[in-house]
């Protein structure tokens, strides 16, 4: 449950410092106060809403969440807060959160019921619920859930898959002449994975043939002068044995370059450009000489693959229509345990919508073409007719009794239920009704509501009153003489008389 809520500068309310307790949490005022203004900021802190204060923070008891990434264990309290400069930045137990996942681990705090939100009436949202309630009341039901999920998953990368296969056959002589063109192209080529070094290397001992020739035949006129060295070095009585190995190494350089240069005399200068620019290319497209001969690959498998694809495709159909019986006959067996939990639904609903003063609703699970929730579709209808054609007061009614009958199911000890202006032109007969149904609800969960009936306002277990005076906003708990004062106030408006002061004593009691 949430203990405390602090907001600071969110539009007209400078400061609200407010504590809750468990049950029925009513907030009431005169029109343009601010009520929605603060409902929408608790909201806020939640990632439910864009931020409109300064500075904001919640308390809440924690008591069945926990997340390992951020720390939370089972039944440990959370701190959630808002801090908005340029823009707003979200903390958890302080530590930085982004809003979505702030709004992720919200979704498992507290519930949003918002009657200008239709979507509690989709098929999806009722058959996922059936799903949960299936779950608990049945371990067969998961065993069942999960064969369908995976089998399923595997049904539907096969029709991908075939669907491929259909669009690859219109095409096919298109698509092999494709894969024999790249291959031949790389074939033609034939490239080596070292081979790039390899010719710039030779490319630069071409550019310097002449130069090096040049040299050696210049330099090689010390080798004439080698007899005339060695006299003096015998006249001076000197060892010439360091003269003759420095020469024949010399020697032996000089060899060994005109032999390099002779294995160039038949090399064409002309091939060697022309195959580092088909070898550049290639790497130029796919990034190395490695990676093209990879692709090569690909396109000779994908053509093999072309070649067979007829014995793929009548192998894909096979085991296409083998899973697809498995997955119906799954699907099927789904349902019989939904239509069990829809029995539980409707008989819930039906439950709620006698304290609020409606015939009984008829829910249906109609048979639809097999998709990823199975062959169920989920239908409503209230005295015979769909809701798209009754009135908003029934329309509203009919809603929280399905919503609470799905909250009574889904949510667990302290849970945290918001309504959006619950009893909003209403009359006193159905918003008497809508109170009967929230106190039985708020025996297990903490509300929050604004009302504008006297009938909800006077079951609250705490009464929040929101003024505005001189433009600037304030919210303040109620005592029990405050709270027949508001209440007389909203039964017979800013002049209040003694007969409002009577009935309020009297809704109070």
């Amino acid at each position: 449950m949430i203990n405390r809520v602090y907001i600071k500068n969110c539009l007209s309310f400078k400061e609200v410092n407010l504590e809750f307790q468990k049950g029925l949490n009513i907030f009431s005022g005169p029109s343009g106060a601010g009520k929605s203004i603060l409902m929408q900021e608790i909201l806020a802190l939640f990632a439910f809403n864009e931020v409109k204060s300064e500075l904001s923070e919640l308390e809440f008891s924690n008591s069945s969440f926990e997340d390992e990434a951020y720390g939370i264990e089972l039944g440990e309290d959370l701190i959630i807060k808002n801090i908005k400069k340029e823009k707003a930045r979200y903390f958890l137990n302080n530590q930085s959160i982004s809003k979505k996942n702030l709004q992720n681990i919200s979704f498992k705090l507290i519930k949003q019921l918002n009657l200008k939100d239709t979507s509690d009436f989709e098929s999806q949202k009722i058959i996922e619920f059936l799903d949960r309630l299936s779950t608990k009341n049945s371990l067969e039901f998961q065993r069942v859930k999960d064969s369908f999920d995976s089998k399923f998953k595997e049904f539907s990368n096969i029709r991908k898959e075939l669907e491929k296969l259909y669009e690859d056959e219109k095409k096919i002589e298109d698509l092999k002449e494709f894969a024999r063109f790249e291959i031949a192209k790389i074939e033609e080529i034939d490239p080596k994975e070292d081979e790039y070094d390899k010719l710039n290397s030779i490319k630069k001992s071409l550019a310097k043939k002449e130069k090096i020739e040049k040299a050696i035949n210049k330099a090689s006129a010390i080798f004439e002068l080698n007899s005339s060295v060695n006299d003096l070095l015998e006249l001076l009585e000197v060892d010439s044995t360091f003269f003759d190995e420095t020469m024949n190494e010399l020697n032996n350089i000089f060899e060994k370059s005109n032999d390099s240069l002779s294995e160039l005399e038949d090399i064409n200068i002309e091939e060697v450009l022309n195959r580092i620019e088909k070898i550049s290319a290639l790497q130029k497209r796919f990034g190395s000489i490695k990676e093209a001969l990879e692709y090569k690959d690909e396109k000779k498998a994908e053509l093999e693959a072309y070649m067979n694809i007829s014995f793929s495709k009548t192998k894909l159909e096979k085991d296409y229509l083998v899973l697809e019986e498995d997955i119906k006959q799954l699907a099927k067996e789904l349902s019989s345990f939904r239509k069990e939990s829809l029995f539980l639904l409707e008989e819930k609903i039906n439950y709620y919508l006698k304290f609020l003063y409606l015939s009984n609703v008829t829910l249906e699970l109609k048979e639809k073409n097999l998709d990823a929730l199975g062959i169920d579709e989920f239908y409503l209808e209230l005295n015979q007719v769909s809701i798209d054609t009754i009135s908003s007061g029934e329309y509203n009614r009919l809603r929280l009794a399905l919503l609470s009958a799905i909250s009574e199911f889904d949510i667990g000890e302290n849970g945290v239920l918001f309504l959006d202006e619950i009893d909003a032109n209403l009359s006193g007969k159905e918003s008497d009704a809508i109170s009967k149904v929230l106190i039985s609800l708020s025996k297990n969960y903490q509300i929050f509501a604004i009302s504008h009936q006297p009938q909800l306002t006077s079951s609250a277990n705490q009464h929040f009153l929101v003024d505005k005076k001189d433009g600037i906003s304030i919210v303040k708990l109620l005592n029990n003489n405050d709270k027949i004062i508001e209440i007389a106030r909203m039964i017979s408006g800013e002049n209040v008389t003694n007969e409002a002061i009577k009935f309020a004593k009297n809704l109070l009691k």
